[in-house]
């Protein structure tokens, strides 16, 4: 079984967090999915991630998604992935973090609503078993905070 870590972001904002993540999943030899809320939030994402790096991946619904190393998408089963990255509050189950070597949850630390939502999220994933760790920035750095 797999386990979640939740990501607090106070420092460094999710357009710079992201790919850093990503590239550590990457050298891991991870396909990672990229699950967020909207089209909106993914386009600006999916364009952060040619831009400023260019880290390979595609948007879901393509010909090749199979094939992506990164795929950015709402609705991406877990299927295939070795982690899932759930941004802006997107939803993630106890299921796939037991299928998954890692799920993450980045979450903006200024806003109150995200904050909520990731407690949540924390609450009903660790109350079905999942093991998960808790990360926050300290003075440019990840601190972990909290494990179950």
């Amino acid at each position: 079984m797999g386990a979640v870590y939740f990501y607090h972001l106070t420092d460094t904002p999710l357009d710079r967090t992201l790919p850093t993540l990503l590239g550590k999943c990457r050298e891991a030899g991870w396909r990672v999915a990229v699950r967020g809320p909207s089209s909106e939030i993914l386009e600006r994402l999916d364009a952060t991630l040619w831009n400023d790096g260019f880290l390979p991946h595609a948007m879901a619904g393509g010909a090749r998604d199979a094939e992506q190393p990164v795929l950015l998408g709402a609705d991406i089963a877990a299927d295939g992935f070795d982690c899932v990255m759930a941004v802006n509050g997107a939803a993630v189950t106890s299921a796939e973090v037991g299928l998954l070597e890692r799920t993450c949850v980045l979450f903006d630390g200024h806003d109150e609503g995200a904050l909520n939502h990731a407690r949540d999220q924390w609450k009903d994933l660790t109350s079905q078993g999942c093991k998960a760790q808790y990360w926050a920035q300290e003075d440019g750095r990840w601190t972990m905070k909290a494990e179950t």
